[in-house]
């Protein structure tokens, strides 16, 4: 390269680090400002395991279980119409 167009890729460089600091900015402001998940709630999928449809499906399934013989799998849906 004989120098044509290294101004070019400069101001490029410069623009890019500009911009690639404005959203670093932005995402600490934006991460500060959001609300915690309070201390005393689970997090994850803990957090399903309470629900009344989770607690529903897992004792429809061990009734299946204990109707199927203890040691097969028995498919279908949860609630057969």
């Amino acid at each position: 390269m004989d120098g044509v167009g290294r101004g070019s890729k400069l101001r490029s460089f410069a623009i890019g680090g500009l911009v690639g600091a404005a959203g670093a900015i932005a995402t600490i402001r934006r991460a500060s400002n959001r609300p915690r998940r309070p201390h005393d709630r689970p997090g994850g999928l803990a957090a399903f395991e309470d629900a009344p449809c989770y607690l529903e499906l897992v004792g429809e399934e061990a009734q299946r279980y204990r109707e199927g013989g203890g040691g097969e799998i028995v498919t279908g849906p949860s609630n057969p119409t």
